[in-house]
């Protein structure tokens, strides 16, 4: 699967553009004299996961041709995993990534050229995720009990953050690795809860009939930060703003759409996805909606503040190793202006 991803970005960075200040395969738009581009420039667009609720917004842009309007082809192209968007990006391979906003924050931790370019999610998704037949009231009643997490780091940020604000040492929590499996641990009684993702493993275990109750990091002592942004690296920054501003012009005018009329954003993705189940992929949107309104700042607004609280928070739990600024994460310039 590997060795297929490369070979399609292999392919879709083959086709070249006459470029504006970019090199060959950067994607670099040709404009007529209107400022019209001459021909769309083929653009590779690797998704965080498979298709799925989060997304519909990317789908609306896609069906309503909001991309091509912006002399756009994208080609979107799910990954194996959320490390090899990181190093697929950074390595020049593909033009834009999606990523939980502290994956993307590692990246740059590690030294990589990753900068995000707008926040499609305002929220962290993870939390706590149990079954209500649990009954607990708060994190602190998970004290003595088994919880599963997926042997990523940050699981156990978010495990520890959230029983620290309940009151509780972290000590005092039986861990296991389940991997992705922690729903079925779940429901096989193997574990009182798991850290995973509210608007996806929540909603799926509620829809399949067993009720949840979820933490969420934001609500239980750790940051607001962007659940899901978009990003590219400096190096095309500099070589092509225009591409990066049509990319997120387009982009947000699709999730734009997405939060005026759902509905039409959901038969789009599913037309578009057909092997996804309607219900489940609606029940999620419905979950989803909230977390992409930013509130007073516009869709897409990285927030500096919530930025430096991540930051903070990953230090405090070594997830990196020195203080990322708001201004070296990501910039707002390529928002459409409001």
């Amino acid at each position: 699967m590997v060795l297929a991803l490369v070979l399609l970005l292999a392919a879709c960075g083959s086709a070249e553009s006459p470029s504006t200040g970019g090199g060959s395969g950067s994607g670099a738009h040709t404009a007529t004299a209107t400022g019209a581009l001459a021909k769309p420039t083929k653009v590779t667009l690797i998704l965080d996961f498979i298709p799925n609720a989060v997304h519909a917004g990317i789908y609306r842009a896609l069906a309503a041709g909001y991309y091509r309007r912006e002399g756009i082809d994208l080609q979107v192209v799910q990954p194996t995993s959320t490390q090899e968007t990181l190093k697929l990006i950074d390595a020049g391979r593909a033009q834009f990534g999606l990523a939980d906003g502290s994956d993307v924050a590692g990246l740059i931790d590690e030294g990589g050229d990753a900068q995000a370019v707008m926040a499609l999610v305002q929220r962290p998704l993870g939390g706590l995720i149990a079954l209500a037949s649990e009954h607990l009231s708060s994190p602190a009643d998970l004290a003595g009990k088994t919880v599963g997490i997926t042997g990523v780091p940050s699981d156990l940020a978010v495990l520890d953050t959230e029983l620290r604000h309940a009151g509780v040492s972290p000590d005092r929590v039986h861990v296991v690795t389940v991997g992705f499996n922690g729903p079925q641990a779940l429901l096989a009684g193997r574990i009182a809860a798991f850290t995973g993702f509210i608007p996806d493993e929540g909603v799926t275990l509620r829809a399949s009939g067993h009720p949840i109750t979820a933490f969420a990091l934001d609500e239980n002592g750790g940051p607001a930060y962007p659940g899901l942004v978009a990003f590219t690296t400096r190096a095309l920054i500099a070589a092509n703003p225009a591409l990066v501003r049509d990319f997120v012009a387009a982009t947000t005018e699709g999730y734009e759409d997405t939060l005026s009329s759902p509905t039409r954003s959901l038969n789009d993705l599913l037309r578009l996805n057909p092997s996804l189940p309607r219900g489940l992929t609606a029940a999620s949107l419905d979950v989803y909606e909230p977390l992409f309104a930013g509130g007073a700042v516009p869709f897409g607004t990285l927030q500096s503040a919530n930025v430096a609280a991540m930051s903070e928070w990953m230090l405090q739990n070594d997830l990196i190793h020195k203080p990322i600024s708001p201004e070296r994460y990501g910039t707002n310039r390529f928002l459409p202006p409001r």
